[in-house]
């Protein structure tokens, strides 16, 4: 079979063509959210990795796929894909990080002092929650409305209004993705002390599932919605 991807694909790309490759993304630390524009070519090279072994392990993947029969989001229609993008990841913060907030705190209060990374991490999760919680209610209430009319009823006007709110919305994902990121720095990949207690294992395992569902979800909007609405597709 000819190799779908090459080293000049975009990591977004890829993700969007073929999104189990975010799992395999995961595991290199590739971003393919925010970082999504870049080529596979010049990640690869900045992490010293080989691109050869990258690409066959993405054509295997790909490969084992195709017995599989999975969503294409690059077909459905933009209010199917906002539709998904609400019920699932917004649902989730919704749910989520009011629910983690006071473990994450109880962690910070009670560890804190021997552990003073841990304080940092009760702040840059809070620094996190305000941005996404403004984030989402700017998304639901203002820019996915107006997405989804002008999809049937396109116009100038709309089309102007859209630009300048993906710029905008573009920023606030580069903003929360980099705040995920530090997260995942200051705790050393998430990794838990030999002692750690239930509610110390919980927040590192909550907060990893969180970077988790963000990625994706910046991904969808970054690399597919957005893209579609600018090239009109």
């Amino acid at each position: 079979m000819k190799k779908l991807f090459t080293a000049q694909s975009t990591v977004g790309e890829i993700v969007a063509i073929f999104p189990k490759a975010s799992d395999l993304f995961r595991a290199y630390k590739i971003d393919f959210c925010c970082g999504g524009s870049r080529s596979l070519s010049d990640v690869v090279t900045e992490k010293q990795l080989d691109i050869e072994t990258i690409l066959n392990k993405l054509q295997s993947m790909y490969e084992k796929s195709l017995e599989k029969v999975e969503k294409n989001w690059l077909e459905v229609s933009y209010k199917e894909l906002i539709d998904h993008i609400i019920q699932t990841h917004h649902q989730f913060l919704l749910e989520e990080l009011p629910q983690l907030t006071p473990y994450v705190t109880k962690v910070a209060r009670v560890h804190g002092p021997t552990q003073p990374h841990l304080i940092q991490v009760h702040q840059l999760f809070h620094e996190l929650k305000i941005e996404l919680e403004q984030h989402l209610m700017k998304e639901e209430k203002d820019v996915f409305p107006l997405i989804i009319q002008f999809e049937t009823s396109p116009t100038k006007e709309n089309e102007q209004i859209m630009k300048q709110a993906i710029e905008e919305l573009t920023a606030e994902h580069e903003r929360a993705g980099d705040i995920i990121k530090r997260i995942r720095e200051v705790t050393n990949d998430f990794t838990l002390p030999v002692d750690a207690c239930g509610t110390y294992r919980l927040v590192y395992n909550r907060l990893e599932a969180l970077e988790n569902d963000l990625f994706t979800h910046i991904h969808l909007e970054n690399n597919i919605l957005f893209p579609r609405i600018l090239h009109g597709k």
